[in-house]
This record gives C-alpha cells, sequence and structure tokens, in this order.
C-alpha cells in the first residue's frame, strides 16, 4: 500500500463499518462514566472525539482498544469484541499514546525493525527505512531516540503506531507540546494516511481541520456527531458581517452573508470599509454544548 497518495473515499454510506457500539455503558463503583452511547466509525474516515476532561473519552478509547472492559453495551472493532481480541486481531490495530518514555538508548531504525517483528507473523509491516521517511526522519535514523527534539520523538510515536500497517489508529492528544511548524507537518502526515483513524484532541482548530466527521462527549453522552460545518449550523445559521461605512462600524446578522456583501458593494461601493465575514465554527457549538449541560448539571 502507498501512503503517499492517498486514495479519494467512496460516500459514508459504501463505506463498510471498522468500529461500532451500541448502548456502551461504563460504570466505575457508584459514578457513571459512559451512559450507553452509540458510536460508528468507517473504514477511511478520521473521526475525532472532543470533550472536557472527565467526559469519558479515555474511557471509551481504551475500551475500544480492549484494554479496558466495558460494564454494559455491545462493542464491535474491526468484526470482533475488544474483550476477546486475540494476537492478530491486535495487529490490525495502531495506538499513539499521549506520552511515553522507554527505549531512549534504541536507535530510530533499530527500535522500528524490533517493533516490526511482533507484527511479522499477521501481517506485512513496514520497511523501517520506507517508515522513517513517511514521518520525515529520515535524518534521525540512527539517532537515539533520548536525543530525539519533541517533535521528533512524536514523529517516531506515530511510526510505531504504524509499523503493522494498521486497519485502525489510534491517536491521543497526537500534537501536544508541538510548535506550529511540527503540528502543521503531523497534519499533513495523518492527510497520506490511508487507514482509519479515531482521534482525540483539545485542539478544536485542529479538530475543524482533520475531521472527516466529529462526536461530541460531554457527561458521557455523545451530544453532537457530524462534519464540523455541520455542527456549526446546530448553534447559528447566521453569520455576522462587519464593515465600516463613513467612519462609523457595522455588524449585521445574516442568513446568506455572499448575498448580503454583494449587495453591500453594489449600493455604496468604495464606501464600504474593514470588512469581516465570521460564520460560526466548530468552537461555538463546542462550548455552547458543554456550557448547556454545566448548567443542567
Amino acid at each position: 500500500m502507498d501512503v503517499g497518495t492517498k486514495q479519494k473515499k467512496p460516500p459514508v454510506s459504501q463505506r463498510q463499518a471498522v468500529v461500532e457500539t451500541s448502548g456502551l455503558r461504563m460504570r466505575y463503583g457508584s459514578k457513571d462514566v459512559l451512559n450507553g452511547i452509540d458510536i460508528r466509525v468507517n473504514q477511511g474516515e478520521v473521526l475525532v472525539l472532543l470533550g472536557p476532561n472527565g467526559a469519558g473519552k479515555t474511557t471509551t478509547i481504551e475500551i475500544l482498544e480492549g484494554f479496558r472492559k466495558r460494564s454494559a453495551g455491545d462493542v464491535q472493532v474491526l468484526g470482533a469484541d475488544p474483550d476477546s481480541g486475540d494476537e492478530a486481531w491486535r495487529a490490525r490495530i495502531g495506538v499513539v499514546l499521549q506520552s511515553w518514555r522507554d527505549h531512549g538508548r534504541w536507535r530510530v531504525r533499530e527500535l522500528l525493525d524490533h517493533f516490526s517483528g511482533f507484527y511479522a507473523p499477521y501481517s506485512t509491516p513496514y520497511d523501517a527505512d520506507e517508515l522513517i521517511a513517511l514521518v520525515g526522519l529520515t535524518e534521525q535514523a540512527d539517532t537515539t531516540v533520548a536525543k530525539l527534539s519533541g517533535g521528533q520523538r512524536r514523529r517516531l510515536d506515530v511510526a510505531i503506531g504504524l509499523v503493522g500497517r494498521p486497519d485502525l489508529l489510534f491517536l491521543d492528544e497526537p500534537t501536544v507540546g508541538f510548535d506550529p511548524q511540527v503540528r502543521q507537518d503531523f497534519h499533513a502526515l495523518l492527510r497520506r494516511l490511508d487507514t482509519t483513524v479515531l482521534l482525540t484532541t483539545h485542539d478544536l482548530a485542529e479538530a475543524e481541520k482533520l475531521a472527516d466527521r466529529i462526536l461530541i462527549l460531554v457527561g458521557g453522552d455523545i451530544v453532537a456527531d457530524g462534519t464540523a460545518a455541520e455542527l456549526a449550523g446546530q448553534v447559528s445559521s447566521k453569520a455576522e458581517v462587519r464593515f465600516s461605512k463613513a467612519g462609523e462600524s457595522y455588524v449585521e446578522s445574516v442568513e446568506d452573508a455572499t448575498t448580503f456583501v454583494r449587495e453591500l458593494f453594489e449600493r455604496y461601493g468604495e464606501a464600504i470599509g474593514d470588512l469581516e465575514v465570521h460564520r460560526p465554527k466548530l468552537e461555538d457549538v463546542y462550548l455552547a454544548m458543554v456550557r448547556d449541560f454545566e448548567e443542567q448539571a
């Protein structure tokens, strides 16, 4: 598989489900963390799971990865129940944790060769040099892990998650601590991958940029499911247009910003200045839903 050229994805209705949950519940003692949530992740999709701290994101991911047993509900990941997934099933999953600091004395190429050996009985893992090139670490191939910069180390984390050519990749807060350039490079890397991705992040701009679909988890419930544009439309279908005319500033809330701006210039021409159009963003819907939950709690 050539991950350098990402194939055009078929419509959602034509994709198979890679992850499906029905009535997924998790209880710790007397506290319900997940209240019977339904999730579907489609083949080749980048799905972003958003939510405040304590919403149940980590618990959900750990259940899907097979690291935590659920209290109730049905779960299928790559056609199997994670509670009974065998080694062949685990070899089809890639996991990139938020952080880890093992193997500091290993060199990058050696470490990836080592990990690829675990996948060999079940799949055709990446050649280490091919994978190193994919994540942009060619110049660091013979560098020890302890000497990598933070951004380089994060690229290695992704390489380790990809080494077995997974059908499903879990990414937990993948760009925490990245500088803007490294974050941009990481986003470009994700767009080149030809695999299903389930990603958690607190970076709303990142979610809006990367996601094919977004789930918002608040208080153990899925409160929103859709594209960034669809979710923004749930808050308001109107755009805010700001402009100045004859030294005065104006703000108008309109349904059709394009038509409004065109008519504005047709009427006033060069007298219009400082024009800005603000459409609802993912941040608006996220903050509104979290605020509504907190008010009702």
